[in-house]
Parts: C-alpha cells; structure tokens; sequence
C-alpha cells in the first residue's frame, strides 16, 4: 500500500524474478518490541520523491521468500521506488494479528516494529498508524480484529464463522486508534472462492467492515468481470474500497503487483538522478503493513 503522503498489462508472482540487487538488514530502527526483522530493497536509480512500499510476507513465509517470490523489487528497478520486506518474529513466520497489542495503536507488537521501520530515520513521522500508510493491498486475509483472542489461530475466524453486522466490523478498526479523525488509507483486498485455510465468508465481512469504515454502500458502484484476470470480479466501493474474487481460486490469491501498483498510484513513476548502493540506506523512505489481519501476503505504500 501507499502510505501517507501496493494496469492494463499483469505481472503476477509466477513471473521471472530478475532483480538487480539484493537485499539489505537493517537493524535499530525504533521501537521493536517483538523483534520484527527489517530487510530493504534499494534499486539502483531512485523516483523523486521516492514511494515507498512495504511487502509483508504471508504466514509462514519469510521476507527473503517473499522478495524471490513476488514482483516486487523487479518493478522497483524500473520505476525506482523503495521496498521494505518485514521479517515475522514467530518461529512459524506467521505475523500476530491476534494481541491486544498489535490491534491497538502504539501499544506494542508486530505491529508496531512495522510501523517504526517507516519511521526509520524519518523526522517527518510521528507514529500514528493510519497517518503513516496512504493505501494497502491484502490478499487472502480477513478482516481486521478477526482472529482477536488469545492464541495465535481462531478457527472461528479462518472457517468464516465470525459474522457481524458492518458495525461492529467497523468499530473494531475505530477502537484501535479511539479519537483519530484523519484520513485513511484506502484498502483493497483479494480472495479466492476455493480458499480453505481463511474461508470466503471472510471477503463478504471484510466488504461489510471497510465499507462501514469509511462511510460508503456496500452496493459497488462499479463492479467488473473478468477483471484482471478470467474468472476475477473487481468490485469498488467508492475511491477508497476495492474487492477482488477470484473463482475458484484457493489460499492464496497469487500477488498482481502490477495492479497493486495502479491502486497506489504509482504505475507511472519512473526512476530519476540515483546511484547503486551495497549498504544499508541512510534515509528510506518506506511503507508499512494494513490495517487489516493478513495471514496471507500485504502491501503498503507511503510517500511524499
């Protein structure tokens, strides 16, 4: 996603992984209670101003399979923006979505040592969540709250069984940042009907959660078939909310960076002056994870 201020043609996953450079650890970046590693991708020639995003792995992975195996730092080399890979701190390389912690705004958790990689080395920032990222993708994840509890997986959540009325979706997101009157990120998010590890239910109660979120119907106001892809519904809700099924599609959606590109706004940025690096960057500019639990892959993007 684009934070503040991840197409006509696609380039999914399954596309050659041609990056030029490698990744970089950065260490002592902020606060960090958990340990979330920080890996970061810094193509040779640089846009001004220079996107950020930031490409979270899905559970289980790590942020070195999820820089192979996404298509993210090859578009970085050729629109010149900056990718930050966070590292999941769990043995499992799953990603907490479920402590009081991470769901509340600066009170620790993976969440945070996310958001404190964004802030790395940025007096600009000050810290506040929905402040830091501009827009976010998700794919094959649930709403956010969902797996809330005290354990790490809620069978509840991923077999589709927690419903609720939009408004209680909604005031799990407002009561994580209780006061913030801001602007929001814009979020869409991608499901597959033949997902069996997060059930499909869990795309219509996200539909049910951002749409209350930010105000809007949840009647589409445009609503495309075949879109990117055969068998693939795009569903927007207004500027700010887009939905994404994908028939017959299990865990996960395979990643359209690409398309996470067009929805940040960034499809057409090009690289400008910039020189090679082999060190850690001084000064990234870098995005952070959505707002939304996501046990499969996100994106996020800030900027500006």
């Amino acid at each position: 996603m684009f934070i503040k201020s991840l197409s006509t043609l696609l380039l999914s996953a399954a596309g050659a992984f041609a990056a030029t450079g490698q990744l970089v650890q950065v260490t002592n970046f902020g606060p960090n209670p958990t340990n979330v590693g920080m890996f970061v991708y810094r193509p040779a020639r640089l846009a001004n101003p220079l996107p950020l995003i930031m490409a979270i792995h899905y559970c289980s992975g790590t942020a070195q399979a999820y820089f192979q195996g996404t298509q993210y730092a090859n578009l970085a080399d050729t629109h010149g923006f900056m990718v930050i890979y966070p590292n999941a701190p769990d043995s499992g390389g799953c990603w907490d979505v479920h402590t009081q912690a991470t769901l509340t705004h600066d009170a620790g958790g993976d969440s945070l040592g996310i958001v404190s990689q964004r802030s790395y080395d940025d007096e600009r920032s000050d810290g506040r969540y929905p402040d830091v990222f501009k827009a976010g993708s998700a794919f094959s994840g649930v709403p956010f709250g969902c797996f809330a509890g005290p354990d790490m997986w809620n069978s509840q959540c991923s077999t589709g069984q927690l419903i609720m009325t939009p408004e209680q979706w909604g005031d799990l997101v407002r009561n994580a940042y209780p006061g913030f009157n801001g602007t929001r990120p814009k979020f869409q998010f991608w499901h597959g009907t033949a997902d069996t590890t997060l059930y499909p239910q869990n795309f219509w109660e996200d539909i049910k959660q951002w749409t209350n979120v930010f105000g809007v119907s949840q009647t589409p106001t445009s609503n495309i078939t075949n879109n990117p892809l055969p068998g693939y519904s795009r569903a927007s809700f207004g500027p700010n909310v887009q939905a994404i099924l994908a028939q017959g599609v299990g865990h996960t959606v395979p990643e359209q960076a690409n398309d996470v590109l067009n929805w940040f706004g960034i499809s057409d940025v090009t690289p400008g002056s910039g020189s090679p690096t082999t060190s850690a960057p001084s000064s990234p500019s870098t995005s952070a994870p959505s707002t939304t639990s996501a046990p499969g892959g996100a994106a996020a993007h800030w900027g500006e």
